[in-house]
């Protein structure tokens, strides 16, 4: 459950990077949000983004965009770096003891 939030923050910190990693213009997004540009950039320079508005903003950048799904990706595996991993044998040894 911890995860989630942690990704959620991941994209959130990151939102202006991923931004500029989708090549898209500020004010194409602002307006397809709902936002006048100004807005937005005010938004995207302090980071203090609802959670509606970060979820519209992502669905705008990565619907056709691989470079911004794959930059929300990274920051999500690098919120990730420190959680406990197992090995893969680990993995078949849990799998066998659930059947």
């Amino acid at each position: 459950m911890l995860a989630i939030f942690q990704e959620y923050n991941a994209i959130k910190d990151n939102i202006a990077s991923t931004l500029k990693a989708s090549g898209y213009r500020n004010e194409y997004v602002a307006r397809k949000i709902g936002l006048s540009p100004a807005n937005f950039a005010t938004k995207k320079q302090r980071g203090n983004w609802t959670e509606k508005e970060l979820e519209k903003i992502v669905e705008v950048i990565t619907e056709p965009n691989e470079d911004a799904e794959d930059a929300i990706m990274v920051e999500i595996m690098r919120s990730r770096k420190d959680d406990e991993t197992i090995s893969y044998d680990e993995y078949k040894k849990e799998i066998a003891r659930w059947k």
